[in-house]
């Protein structure tokens, strides 16, 4: 079915609620292991029924956030999941507390079980006021930064038409750009600071009512972490400082010596090449062509997914006033249909979408298919998901030419010092999080001066030269993942150590790297992160030494593939 052909209906709140007590009544009832794992499988399916409404809604409003219906329906379901998600927490207790528990590792993996319990410790209807405001706070965030419009080039621009500007051979339009940016940022920074004020407080408040010192502690649970924890997340951030942000130096500096720059600022360093950076084929059509080629020449199972995303428009990728920054991959599960949606603009992140979301699309597409799953398990936790579209971005390398002609090969240099260099400000990212949360009386001032210091920590190379906004610590606060999905963005990270293994398996032997990477998605969400990796005979990057060993050859290709 057309995505625009799939109906809408705002859910009956009571009878989902009624069904999620008959399932944990059944649940408690359950008599055999069999029987047990029916009830787990069929909630999980009705559970999938209100998703589908849920994630229609979301898709209509992120496409035009100043639509009043769907922002009444967004609204809607602010106010209304967590409710829904405290009901499914207690069918979970139900299913957790009977004597045949074990039957449900059987039938369905390792992560069922683990994945139940987080969400018991994470959920609970004593906090389900304060995850209604702390909806309402992220979608006025989403309203503030997605209702942006500047004026540049004598035109009114949204953020993310900024790109092309910020990436100009002019060192002065490239100023002017995130000056444009900027001064958003810095007219409405009083509502930035309350918004982020009030998200901080709100889920501390939730963690200290589920016996947390604070939201860092609560979101492992949240973030459905299964088999590691805080301690292994710093000793892996302990290593990108230590072994990997060196390297990044060097990186950094080469780049701009080959850019042409000989003393760049915050804003060069999008500069990669004198001549200018990849530019992807222009037109929609031309790249949705490209798109469809690539995937039918990757391999069977991409070729049927690509065809039913395209015709049955599952991507709206296209900028416009009004719509929601950033892009994502979300599920309809009633149709078995992933959607991408994304904010193209005329740089070689438009191709990242291609290849990044529908890496999350692909896994999405094959885990709808397979009904042993149960819909609770057809996605791992984010760290994992991540695998699926940063591993797709390098797989799809023997096809880019497709999507960029000639400039193929700088485009495969700076996709691989951009990932590497991703991992410096990811794990700033986390390490601010985690102070943020942990020491909540900061003011706004104090948490832009924390901010500062972990810049000199992660990406000791920046000089913002009196930029506004940046300048001043609070370039933070256009990281949407701050806002709405708190502790999310380590996530990325830990992904990008797997892709960038998936990058130097293909090197080697493509066709190998390729069933690795199949049959690590063929595995949903029944396999932890780490049980992925080993599926795929990944290394993971909590042990010392392994981001190194990781690092470094990735670091050696791109000191010898310079264009």
């Amino acid at each position: 079915m057309k995505f625009s052909e799939m109906p809408y209906a705002r859910p009956d709140i009571d009878a989902i609620l009624a069904q999620c007590r008959q399932f944990a009544a059944d649940a408690a009832a359950a008599s055999t292991g069999e029987a047990l794992a029916k009830v787990y499988y069929d909630q999980s399916a009705a559970m999938g029924a209100f998703s589908t409404a849920a994630n229609l809604a979301s898709i209509h409003y992120t496409c035009d956030t100043r639509d009043p219906y769907w922002q009444a329906e967004q609204d809607f379901f602010d106010q209304n999941s967590p409710a829904v998600s405290s009901a499914q927490v207690e069918i979970y207790r139900a299913i957790l507390a009977n004597p045949h528990l074990d039957a449900l590792t059987e039938a369905f993996g390792t992560t069922c079980v683990p994945g139940m319990r987080n969400a018991v410790l994470a959920v609970d209807s004593r906090v389900t006021a304060l995850q209604q405001e702390a909806n309402t706070i992220s979608s006025l965030y989403q309203r503030l930064y997605g209702g942006a419009l500047v004026e540049l080039d004598g035109k009114q621009l949204t953020i993310p038409q900024l790109g092309p500007y910020k990436q100009s051979l002019d060192p002065a339009v490239r100023r002017a750009a995130f000056e444009a940016e900027a001064g958003y940022f810095d007219a409405h920074r009083a509502e930035f600071d309350e918004l982020y004020e009030r998200t901080v407080q709100n889920l501390n408040r939730q963690a200290a009512i589920l016996g947390y010192h604070d939201y860092s502690e609560l979101s492992y649970a949240r973030m459905n972490r299964i088999g590691y924890g805080p301690e292994e997340i710093r000793v892996f951030r302990d290593q990108v400082a230590r072994d990997v942000v060196p390297l990044l130096a060097e990186i950094v500096a080469r780049r701009a010596k080959r850019a042409g720059i000989e003393h760049p600022t915050f804003a060069d360093l999008n500069v990669a090449f004198p001549d200018g950076n990849p530019v992807p084929v222009k037109g929609y059509q031309v790249r949705m062509d490209a798109a469809r080629t690539m995937y039918h020449e990757l391999s069977a199972e991409t070729a049927a997914f690509i065809d039913f995303m395209q015709d049955n428009e599952l991507f709206d990728v296209l900028s416009r006033p009004g719509k929601a920054n950033g892009g994502y991959m979300t599920i309809l599960p009633d149709y078995k249909a992933p959607f991408i949606f994304a904010n193209w603009n005329d740089t070689a992140g438009d191709v990242d979408v291609l290849t990044h979301e529908a890496g999350h699309a692909f896994e999405g597409y094959l885990a709808a298919r397979d009904d042993a799953i149960p819909e609770d398990l057809k996605c791992p936790s984010m760290e994992s998901a991540e695998i699926h579209s940063m591993a797709m971005e390098f797989l799809t390398a023997p096809w880019h030419k497709l999507l960029f002609g000639a400039d193929t090969p700088k485009y495969a240099l700076t996709h691989a010092e951009e990932s590497l260099i991703f991992l410096s400000y990811g794990c700033e990212v986390d390490e601010f999080q985690h102070i943020m949360y942990q020491h909540p009386t900061l003011t706004p001032d104090q948490r832009n001066d924390v901010w500062l210091r972990l810049e000199k920590k992660y990406r000791p190379w920046i000089d913002f030269d009196g930029l506004p906004f940046y300048g001043r610590g609070a370039g933070w606060q256009r990281q949407l993942h701050i806002y709405e999905l708190p502790f999310y963005y380590i996530d990325y990270c830990l992904s990008t150590m797997a892709a960038l293994q998936f990058f130097l398996l293909g090197e080697a032997d493509h066709t190998d790297a390729w069933q690795r990477y199949l049959k690590l998605c063929r595995k949903g969400g029944t396999a932890s992160y780490t049980e992925l990796c080993a599926t795929a005979g990944l290394k993971t990057p909590f042990e010392e030494g392994s981001v190194k060993a990781i690092a470094q050859p990735v670091a050696a290709w791109i000191a010898g593939h310079q264009v």
